[in-house]
């Protein structure tokens, strides 16, 4: 169950001055601008976009998510948090625990509740440990295991954290899991066509047929970002996101409000690539980014039309960052089809611990082969990798 008093401070000393570490769940009593210091360039570590997701219901207790966030002050400043929630269940994290959870359901042991480090919804690799510190970061890592503890949850997980987080976050005894993504990098390409030339000659073909088909049918495309966004394209943006979770079997995370929300806090981090058929908008993708960085997030379309989920998606995008020289383009998680198209596999971590010794022997054993087997099988697309041939560029 639930710290009963959200507000118990997890008390921390240091040589000269105390450091206290409050847990809140809400961020309404913290300035957007003290937050966003600690945020840095992260536009999902922003007040703006966490605030939408609690605010909107998205990321709220009535949804299995609920604010436990870790506050790190000193003399009455903050300094330092980490984004922490109780969770009730396991959807929209990205990194698959169902497996564990089914096992302690089997053994008579609950799973749920657990404590989660994480952007909610966002499989992106950023801070976890807002703390300028190695020191404040030692502090936030020892205030959740031992929330965790205090807590009597089942376990503590920290999802997409920075390395060398993740490293901090295992000499605490934590336990690390490697995933893999595709992300595309510029090589500082001219135009879309210069980064074409370095792919293998079959892989270069491929993608200007796919082009070519998007065009053939009529298709048109424009991108908008910033004050350019308006209502309809939000609108229309969280209808196709609706329709794509529906045609998966699965039910959306966020509404309209999030989507309307962040397009008037937080535009400058976003972009639409909208595909049009007679001036109609037929499908669309909804990106993020901090003009060094842009994060694929959400697709949908309202008409099928071959090719149009890699150019909506992918070749207007990286398009978008040749233009801007935007350095990385992250195309999200799963997909080997992203390969082909110029995204390059990519290995994240997550951090783990369990309050249930065995369990957590078990796993770790777990992820040491799981380890293994990612490692065999990022070598397997390396091998596979559209710019391997280099010699009919």
């Amino acid at each position: 169950m639930l710290v009963e008093d959200r507000r118990n401070r997890l008390s921390a000393r240091k040589s000269h001055a105390p450091l206290i570490v409050d847990v809140a769940d809400t961020l309404a009593g913290i300035e957007p601008q003290e937050w966003n210091r600690l945020a840095g360039d992260d536009p999902f570590l922003r007040h703006e976009f966490l605030a939408a997701l609690h605010e909107t219901g998205c990321a709220a207790p009535k949804a299995g998510w609920t604010p436990q966030y870790l506050l790190l002050r000193e003399h009455g400043r903050l300094t330092a948090a980490m984004p922490l929630y109780v969770k009730t269940h396991s959807y929209g994290e990205y990194v698959f625990d169902w497996a564990w959870a089914d096992a302690y359901y089997r053994h008579g042991l609950h799973y749920y509740p657990k404590l989660l480090a994480a952007v909610p919804f966002t499989p992106v690799t950023g801070a976890r440990l807002l703390g300028a510190s190695q020191e404040q970061r030692d502090v936030l890592i020892r205030a959740a295991l031992k929330f965790a503890r205090d807590a009597e949850v089942s376990s503590l997980h920290c999802l997409f954290p920075l390395r060398e987080e993740a490293q901090s976050m295992q000499s605490h005894g934590m336990m690390l899991r490697q995933a893999v993504q595709f992300h595309w990098s510029n090589a500082g390409y001219e135009n879309f066509d210069h980064f074409l030339a370095g792919m293998s000659h079959d892989k270069r073909k491929k993608v200007k047929q796919e082009r070519r088909r998007v065009h053939e049918a009529g298709l048109t495309f424009r991108r908008v970002e910033g004050a350019e966004i308006t209502h309809a394209d939000l609108t229309f943006v969280a209808r196709c996101y609706r329709q794509t979770y529906r045609a998966h079997g699965s039910t959306p995370y966020l509404n309209l409000e999030f989507f309307e929300r962040v397009g008037r806090t937080m535009p400058q981090h976003l972009l639409l690539a909208i595909a049009e058929r007679d001036r109609r908008p037929v499908a669309v993708s909804f990106n993020v980014h901090n003009g060094k960085r842009m994060c694929g997030r959400y697709w949908g379309c309202t008409e099928y039309h071959p090719g149009l989920h890699f150019e909506t998606c992918y070749y207007q995008t990286i398009e978008h960052c040749i233009e801007r020289g935007i350095e990385v383009f992250e195309g999200g998680a799963r997909g080997e089809h992203k390969l082909a198209r110029g995204l390059a596999p990519s290995e994240t971590v997550s951090a783990h611990w369990l309050a249930h010794p065995q369990f957590a022997a078990a796993i770790e054993q777990f992820l040491a082969r799981e380890k293994r087997g990612v490692a065999e099988y990022v070598d397997e697309l390396n091998d596979r990798s559209p710019f391997k041939d280099t010699a009919d560029k």
